[in-house]
């Protein structure tokens, strides 16, 4: 039954990634690639990766889709493009073939067993004092590429905004939104965000023993607050406020504050000193769970679109 599931799970998969490439509609493409990310949660589900599935739910399929939906509604508004010459299609082609033929024979040339650094990792994760690998894995060896992660997304959000034209800066990203104050909208938004506050705040907390952490967390909060602006009870604070500004950096500095301290505790920038090594995953962890909060969510209304009311 198991090889069944698979076998069906992966034409799906397959299916949807060629739509996703065919499609001629944008919209139509985007709901393809939506699907897609719920599938591939699936498939993560089934290689027991559970927080590799909940962060591709959330932001795989759910953060990137509603970034492409967004992307979908301006191209519709955006003049007609030239269409590409055939060559240049033909060449993108053979191109994105040979990419493929490259990366298949690199994996298959691979010498069996695979290379792997799960048997020292499995020594040494008990100095890290958590007993979720994932979060011991991105918080400890290899905590240089999580940091870069976070920075990269606070570069992403900048980037975004840098679009704004000047006669909206700093003012607020997005069109004001708004609904029935009486209508199901509305009674969803105030119905649903104190029950997500209380799963991403769970979900989050046992990050470091069980599946969960910071960006599964921070994206159920994200949505939630998006849940409440779009329903037009909150709005989107503007660009400029200077909590914003600050909660944004707060996590990228404070985790490289505990690389600092590592350099002189542990001999090693990031280091973590064995006794205190959870305190410092957890300290890293709250810190970084506003900023990606933020950076989620202010992601999906783009660039300032209103200046400030005078």
């Amino acid at each position: 039954m198991s090889s069944a599931l698979d076998i069906g799970l992966l034409g799906l998969l397959l299916g949807l990634a060629a739509a996703v490439i065919f499609m001629r509609s944008s919209f139509a493409a985007v709901c393809a690639f939506i699907a897609y990310g719920l599938l591939l949660t699936l498939a993560w589900l089934q290689l027991r990766g559970i927080d590799v599935a909940l962060t591709e739910a959330a932001i795989g399929g759910g953060l990137t889709g509603a970034m492409l939906i967004g992307a979908a509604s301006r191209l519709r508004r955006a003049p007609a493009a030239v269409p590409a010459h055939p060559a240049t299609i033909g060449f993108a082609a053979l191109a994105g073939a040979g990419t493929a033929v490259v990366l298949t024979a690199c994996v298959l040339a691979l010498p069996d067993p695979a290379p792997t650094l799960a048997p020292l990792v499995a020594q040494n994760i008990a100095a890290t004092g958590v007993n979720n690998a994932i979060t011991a894995v991105l918080l400890a060896f290899r905590s240089m590429d999580t940091l870069l992660e976070a920075i990269v997304l606070l570069f992403a959000l900048v980037g975004v905004w840098s679009m704004a034209p000047d006669a909206a800066w700093p003012g607020r990203p997005g069109l004001r939104q708004s609904a029935l104050p009486n209508g199901i909208y509305a009674y969803i938004a105030r119905l649903l965000p104190p029950i997500g506050l209380v799963v991403a705040a769970y979900i989050f907390w046992v990050g470091a023993d069980a599946p969960g952490g910071k960006f599964q967390g921070a994206t159920i909060f994200a949505a939630m607050w998006l849940l409440i602006i779009a329903a037009g009870l909150s709005d989107v604070p503007p660009v400029g406020a200077r909590w914003l500004r600050v909660a944004l950096i707060t996590g990228p500095l404070t985790f490289i504050a505990v690389g600092l301290y590592g350099i002189g505790s542990a001999g090693a920038f990031l280091g973590l000193p064995e006794a205190i090594a959870k305190p410092l995953i957890v300290v890293i962890e709250l810190a970084l769970l506003p900023t990606l909060t933020l950076i989620l969510a202010l992601l999906i209304p783009g660039p300032p679109q209103r200046a400030l009311e005078p």
